[in-house]
């Protein structure tokens, strides 16, 4: 799992915003230096860092928590994580099976949830637009509508979640054929941003329900699950003891048809 923290988009908050950070920060400051105290210091580093996100444009504490005011820019309408937020998940694994059959089990969403072991259901509503409803942290549920946005026959499938989504997340699987005939090279990459954004992946973490572990599992359970042709349930046992080693991540490449 990797927390996002580029910088070269790092805008998160309007020029209003801008503009009130830097009259209270220079503010602040001033008052701040006057006092000559310790409450003056206190002061005068809500003021510095006030000023530092006038200057930057960039909020820390809307990082954190998942939040942008800023425009998206350029692509707005077909963004559902920011560059510069979420996190970012890859895995892969090598399964057994021809590539056309792993293609074919995945893209019919009624067999997903017959190994992702958090998903409840998922509903398809045509046009490569579907309805999921999963388990969240806590005992909580949260559902998103997504759709597939690039798709190749065997090779690519593509979607992102569309507004309203409990939970903003793109991603994509790349089906490749392996190495020495072994099968299909399954590489799945997931940027997401949950809610409260790095603090809520931290307290999910805590709560038992860090994304990496969660794909892995899901990735064995399919592999197990055509390779062999086992029921759901004795799968969801069996990956509990499965070796992490099994399953190492890696970087998720750029596609190229």
């Amino acid at each position: 799992m990797e927390f996002i923290t580029h910088s070269k988009h790092a805008v998160n908050i309007t020029q209003t915003e801008r503009i009130l950070s830097a009259v209270g920060g220079g503010l602040l400051l001033v008052t701040g230096v006057q006092k000559r105290s310790a409450a003056g210091v206190a002061l005068a580093l809500v003021g510095g860092d006030l000023l530092r996100r006038a200057i930057t444009g960039h909020s820390n504490l809307y990082h954190a928590v998942g939040i942008r005011t800023a425009s998206k820019g350029q692509g707005a309408e077909t963004t559902s994580v920011p560059y510069e937020l979420g996190i970012r998940v890859d895995q892969c694994i090598t399964i057994a099976r021809p590539r056309h059959e792993v293609f074919s089990f995945w893209q019919d969403v009624a067999n997903l949830p017959r190994f992702m072991e958090n998903v409840i259901t998922v509903q398809d509503l045509g046009g490569g637009r579907s309805h999921w409803v999963a388990r969240g942290p806590a005992g909580r549920t949260v559902e998103w509508d997504a759709t597939v946005h690039n798709r190749v026959d065997n090779e690519l499938i593509a979607w992102r979640t569309l507004p309203g989504s409990d939970v903003d997340h793109a991603g994509s699987v790349i089906f490749r054929d392996a190495a020495n005939g072994r099968g299909t090279e399954l590489i799945v990459a997931l940027q997401y941003n949950p809610p409260a954004g790095a603090i809520g992946a931290l307290l999910a973490t805590i709560w038992g329900a860090e994304p990496s572990q969660q794909i892995r599992g899901d990735l064995y359970r399919l592999k197990r699950l055509l390779e062999s042709g086992e029921g759901p349930q004795t799968i969801r046992d069996d990956v509990q003891e499965a070796s992490m080693e099994s399953f190492p991540a890696s970087d998720a490449p750029a596609y190229h048809p």
